[in-house]
C-alpha cells in the first residue's frame, strides 16, 4: 500500500493513468462529458481538463464538446419532446416547473448564450426551463452548441495550462485566473438571473 502511495505523487503515475485512458479511444471522453448532462454533480472542468491531457488539445476539446452537445440535446429533447408533450397535463400542476417556465421567458438568444457560454451555470436546469417552455427550439439547440463550444474551448484552455504547468509553473498561474475569472463570472451572471 505505502508503494502504491508513493507513486500516486510520481509523474510517471499519473503519465501512465492518462495514457491508459488515452488509449480506450473517443468513446470514452464523449460519454464521460455526456454524462455531466445528466448526473450534474460532475465537475465539467475536470472532466474537460482530463481529456485534453489524455488525447492532447484539438481532439480533447473536440471529445469534449461532442459529449457536452450530445448531452444538452438529450436532455433538452427529452422535455421537449416527452416530457411537454406526452405528460405536461400532469407535469404543469406541480409549480416548480411552472416556475421554471416562467423563467424562461426573461431570456433572448444573447442572454442564453451567455447562461451556456459559462460552465458554473446548472446547465441540467437550464435544458429543463427551457425544454418545457415555449422558446423556439432550433434558435434554443443552436444557441447551446455554440454557447458550448465556447465554453469547452475556454475549459480546454485551462486543462492545456494545467498539463504545461508540469514542465512549466507559469502555466499553473494562468490556469488558476482563468479558472478562478470564469467561476466570477459566473457567479455574477447567475445571480443577476436568480439562478443561485
Amino acid at each position: 500500500m505505502n508503494v502504491w502511495l508513493r507513486q500516486l505523487g510520481t509523474l510517471g503515475f499519473w503519465e501512465a493513468l492518462l495514457d491508459s485512458f488515452g488509449g480506450l479511444g473517443p468513446i470514452a471522453p464523449i460519454v464521460l462529458a455526456m454524462v455531466e448532462s445528466f448526473f450534474p454533480p460532475l465537475p465539467l472542468v475536470a472532466i474537460v481538463a482530463l481529456n485534453v491531457a489524455a488525447h492532447g488539445g484539438l481532439l480533447g476539446f473536440l471529445y469534449s464538446w461532442a459529449g457536452v452537445a450530445l448531452g444538452g440535446c438529450i436532455m433538452f429533447l427529452l422535455w421537449r419532446r416527452v416530457v411537454k408533450r406526452f405528460f405536461w397535463k400532469f407535469a404543469s400542476r406541480s409549480p416548480k416547473l411552472e416556475k421554471a417556465q416562467q423563467w424562461v421567458n426573461r431570456f433572448d438568444t444573447s442572454s442564453l448564450f451567455m447562461l451556456t457560454l459559462l460552465p458554473f451555470t446548472p446547465s441540467s436546469f437550464m435544458h429543463l426551463a427551457f425544454g418545457i417552455s415555449d422558446f423556439d427550439e432550433k434558435r434554443y439547440l443552436i444557441t447551446m452548441l455554440l454557447g458550448k463550444g465556447v465554453m469547452v474551448a475556454l475549459i480546454a484552455l485551462f486543462g492545456q495550462s494545467l498539463v504545461s504547468s508540469l514542465k512549466n509553473p507559469v502555466y499553473l498561474v494562468l490556469a488558476i485566473l482563468l479558472w478562478a475569472g470564469m467561476y466570477w463570472v459566473s457567479k455574477k451572471f447567475c445571480k443577476k438571473h436568480n439562478l443561485e
